[in-house]
């Protein structure tokens, strides 16, 4: 037996926090009845209902992409702009875990699997995610020394991050760095060096968890193998913050 909410979860339905907000607010059934108490126990063959839609069991698939630069993270946009789904398989239902920004690249994973996009992309989790960041400025000794300490702003604060500067070009008043983060915040990398008084002029992020891309061309993208799902869940699990 499994928790209802991570049932519904794993059904691909929708993130493990949304399915206890709708547990909580009575719109789920459990084979015709309400069931709004929180970690209640049901079995594989329960008919689940959600707002009078019963849950289909649906087999999980994973995917990891090199996002290209040019195309947003939704499964369709007003604008008309291409979405990361266009270069995707159709034959399954599956979404972006997070976003990436329409001018950022690198590793996104899609899937269908709500429990496992939670962990993925919730603060919580603390699984580490690595960007290379192209910057309007150079960072000084003590900017470095602040995201190594954590920065904390007006509304918000973060982490300490791991830096690693790579080249500065003073000419053109440049430079460019790894940067570390174990949060997953909109526009977090942006924002921190926002912070700091400095643009972000490209991002990538090379890396989530030890998973990267550099195999594949921007678009291109493949499945993650069981043994990489497990490990990344395993991460997840093991910077839980408690």
């Amino acid at each position: 037996m499994e928790r209802l909410q991570k049932v519904i979860a794993q059904s691909g339905y929708c993130s493990r926090r949304k399915a206890e907000e709708y547990i909580i607010q009575g719109k789920v059934k459990v084979n015709g009845k309400v069931t709004d108490i929180l970690g209640t126990k049901v079995h594989s063959n329960d008919t689940i209902e959600i707002n009078g839609t019963v849950l289909e069991k649906e087999e999980h698939v994973y995917y990891v992409m090199n996002k290209p630069k040019g195309c947003v993270c939704t499964s369709r946009d007003e604008l008309g702009r291409k979405t990361v789904l266009d270069y995707m398989p159709s034959e399954k239902r599956i979404y972006p875990v997070g976003r990436l920004d329409f001018d950022t690249s690198g590793v996104l994973f899609l899937t269908n699997d709500g429990d496992f996009a939670n962990k993925m992309i919730h603060p919580r989790y603390h699984l580490p995610k690595t960007y290379i960041v192209n910057l309007q400025g150079i960072l000084k000794d003590e900017d470095i020394k602040q995201l190594r300490r954590g920065l904390k702003g007006a509304h918000e604060k973060y982490l300490p991050a791991k830096v690693y500067l790579f080249d500065t070009d003073e000419g053109r008043d440049r430079c460019r760095f790894e940067l570390t983060i174990t949060e997953g915040k909109n526009h977090q990398v942006k924002n921190m060096m926002e912070l700091l008084g400095y643009k972000v002029r490209r991002l990538h992020r090379k890396k989530v968890g030890f998973v990267e891309v550099e195999d594949l061309k921007p678009g291109q993208y493949r499945r993650l193998k069981p043994y990489e799902i497990k490990k990344l869940m395993a991460m997840s699990m093991q910077g839980e913050t408690k």
